[in-house]
């Protein structure tokens, strides 16, 4: 218990040094869309393809006020509606007032790594933001992504694709540095377990393809030199299951930090570290600059 307090006082503090630089600027326009609070199934067309995600307001919005969002991405095989469950947001987001859409994939699997003749599931991203632009009052300079496994695979993708339009990403188990990689840096924050047997900490995953070569510490080291990051990683490792990596110096604030959970496996953990609450934390330290 020590430990895990520890780690999240270390994300803690990161993200209040850091929201004072990520947050200056003027409020957000004025917004008018009413809309019931609650869960909603949506459907979009996106890339002349029929595609759907699940949406949640929070009670209490007002239709004026502009709201953070986050966009949760489901592992390979799963669905909106069990992302929903595993990761919590939505709870969360009730009393944190945010709006969560929660994806579906084609097929349930993410077209990453990118391959011809498959969804262009960034493209999706895009129109979903758009969407939910349409339908409730964001903040569109407080967008987020995260993803479990193959969310997670999806979200590091985003970060590279799309990072004019996020305000950070935060994968989990399953974080790659997918170059080529261009354009802002992107806060990155992360959670593995070392034990994890489906995106095992060390890469190099017996019988797969390339894309399952890259271990976690070097996905967290590509992402450390796209944000411009000065030095070594530094290792923050409590008794107890609970470590840090991270890298200091970065541009822009733009930290890049990884939780390691000793033994656990290939979960959204709530136990060990409440998973869902401190990404929040990390998510509300970190805005676009407009």
């Amino acid at each position: 218990m020590r430990s895990a307090v520890a780690i999240t006082a270390l994300v803690l503090l990161a993200g209040a040094r850091d929201a004072g630089a990520q947050s200056s600027g003027a409020a957000a326009a004025s917004c008018d869309v009413a809309r019931a609070a609650g869960v909603s199934a949506q459907q979009l067309t996106s890339g002349q393809r029929p595609r759907a995600y699940r949406l949640f307001v929070p009670p209490g919005y007002d239709g004026h006020t502009r709201l953070p969002l986050v966009l949760d991405l489901h592992g390979s095989g799963g669905s909106s509606a069990g992302q929903a469950r595993t990761s919590g947001f939505e709870t969360l987001a009730g009393s944190e007032r945010f709006i969560v859409a929660t994806l579906d994939a084609e097929g349930a699997r993410w077209n990453v790594p990118v391959q011809d003749g498959r969804p262009d599931d960034v493209a999706y991203v895009t129109d979903v933001i758009a969407h939910v632009a349409t339908l409730a009052c964001i903040d569109e300079t407080r967008v987020y992504a995260t993803g479990f496994s193959g969310g997670a695979r999806m979200s590091s993708l985003l970060g590279c694709r799309l990072g004019a339009r996020l305000a950070a990403i935060a994968p989990v188990s399953g974080l790659r540095f997918s170059e080529p990689c261009a354009g802002r840096p992107v806060p990155v924050l992360t959670f593995h377990g070392l034990a994890d047997p489906q995106n095992p900490y060390d890469g190099h995953a017996e019988g797969r393809g390339a894309e399952w070569l890259e271990s976690v510490p070097d996905a967290l080291a590509g992402w450390a030199r796209h944000n411009g990051c000065k030095g070594e990683v530094i290792l923050d490792d409590p008794p107890g299951p609970l470590s840090t990596m991270r890298y200091d110096g970065c541009v822009d604030g733009a930290e890049v930090r990884m939780i390691r959970i000793d033994g656990l496996g290939h979960t959204w953990t709530r136990k060990e570290v409440d998973t869902t609450a401190v990404m929040w934390q990390f998510f509300k330290s970190h805005q676009l600059r407009k």
